[in-house]
């Protein structure tokens, strides 16, 4: 099935989700594979790009739930542009794909995503020639316009134009909330031919994706949001949120894919309160820090009337003093409470954990 939209005197876009790439240690090692199936999402970051491209014919393609289709995408829609998202363990398939995009039809190739906009100089290659850094709904539509006849494509804060052998000719970009571009939503008709495939596995529910934010107020150490937004924390209207739920039809469950869906308390105190009055019946999963937990219990009782089924709380660590070294402002002993309190309200809970290099058996005990 060749889903996309039409539009006169347009580019061609491709969107291009990676496919699952490598092999971990568990399914090297001892033939696991069932982490890769925990959860297929759909590329909601592509979706919201094509959302903001009013003016061109877009097509995305999914190559982890359908891997091996790419070089028949590019004879068939035979793309003006193709656009690459991928985190750090896909960089080098982004690559790959650049390389090949280049060589099937020569197409301008533009890539983003978390590792781009981490390490933007890492696609500082020849099959590249352009680095989507930050968030980017509004920037690459600034681009594609840009590349109109006799406009410039090198001065767009926030678009890094490669130059192999070189650096990077790149302005950074002030991020506001007219870079969430509100006023579009995603395209979600678009993947609507993989839609199937969108299934959270242990739980054994399909779910549809939704953006309630960018950003984190929080700076721990190892994480890599905040250069998304350049540090900022930018959280979309309450109306968009409920706008985007209705897009997604029949989808039972939601999952808000934020790094902090709680980051902003009152704003997901009103959010809840209008997806009760909207009559929304849907299940929820999201993600919260352990100390939001135990300062606002009432808000995830709340949360939990309105369909909040489950969270995802990065609890990184079983010891402070490791905690205290990833600048996490937490501990082990709110980890705790917050654990008793979600038990007590019924929300199952996903915990996540940093496993270190340098752990010895003693830590696994």
């Amino acid at each position: 099935m060749r889903l996309y939209s039409r539009r006169k005197e347009s580019m061609k876009v491709l969107l291009v989700n990676p496919p699952n790439c490598g092999r971990s240690i568990p399914e090297e090692h001892y033939g696991i594979d069932s982490l890769k199936l925990i959860l297929r999402a759909e590329p909601l970051c592509l979706e919201a790009l094509a959302g903001n491209l009013d003016e061109e014919e877009v097509m995305i393609v999914d190559l982890k739930a359908r891997p091996g289709t790419f070089g028949d995408v590019l004879a068939d829609f035979a793309p003006d542009v193709v656009g690459i998202t991928g985190v750090t363990c896909e960089a080098n398939t982004m690559l790959k794909l650049a390389s090949q995009a280049k060589e099937a039809v020569n197409a301008t190739v533009v890539v983003g995503g978390v590792h781009a906009s981490s390490d933007p100089s890492f696609f500082n290659k020849e099959d590249v020639d352009y680095i989507v850094v930050g968030l980017g709904k509004l920037s690459f539509k600034e681009l594609l316009t840009a590349m109109a006849p006799g406009r410039a494509t090198h001065d767009i804060p926030g678009i890094a134009k490669t130059r192999p052998g070189n650096g990077l000719a790149f302005t950074p970009r002030a991020y506001s909330r007219y870079d969430l571009a509100e006023e579009s939503p995603p395209r979600y008709d678009l993947t609507a031919g993989y839609r199937d495939d969108y299934v959270m596995q242990p739980f054994g529910f399909s779910l549809g994706l939704v953006s309630t934010a960018f950003g984190c107020p929080h700076r721990c150490s190892f994480c890599s949001i905040e250069g998304i937004t350049g540090g900022r924390y930018l959280t979309h209207n309450p109306e968009t949120i409920i706008r985007d739920i209705g897009l997604l039809g029949d989808a039972p469950v939601i999952r808000l894919v934020d790094a902090n869906t709680f980051g902003n308390v009152a704003q997901s105190r009103i959010l809840c309160q209008k997806i009760g009055e909207s009559g929304i019946n849907k299940g929820f999963v999201a993600d919260v820090r352990s100390d939001t937990v135990v300062r606002h219990p009432d808000l995830f009782r709340e949360w939990k009337d309105a369909g909040l089924r489950t969270v995802i709380v990065g609890f990184e660590e079983i010891d402070d003093k490791r905690l205290g070294a990833m600048e996490k402002a937490n501990t082990t002993a709110i980890n705790s409470e917050a654990i008793a309190i979600l038990h007590d309200t019924g929300i199952t809970i996903i915990g996540d954990f940093i496993v270190s290099p340098d752990y010895d058996e003693q830590q696994f005990r």
